[in-house]
């Protein structure tokens, strides 16, 4: 996983490494992150986030459906001010 931005700052590095050995799902993989990260500043930054998986746009997806397969990207985009 990629943090960009305020997730970034929020989680206090670049981003985490989640192994798993078959696909999880999006919300399996939120939940781990909540117990990487138990200040709930990044979760607040995460539920705001523009979500890639690979360069596939999935936050508007089910994250109880959506499928992270082993050794895909993840990357949670920050909404940014600017033109």
């Amino acid at each position: 996983m990629r943090y960009w931005a305020a997730a970034r700052s929020a989680a206090g590095c670049d981003g985490d490494d989640i192994p798993v050995a078959a696909p999880i799902s999006l919300s399996d993989v939120l939940r781990q992150v909540a117990k990487l990260h138990p200040d709930t500043r990044l979760m607040a930054v995460l539920d705001t986030c523009s979500i890639l998986l690979g360069d596939r746009p999935v936050a508007t997806e089910d994250p109880d459906e959506l499928m992270v397969p082993p050794g895909s990207e993840l990357q949670f985009l920050p909404p940014f001010a600017g033109g």
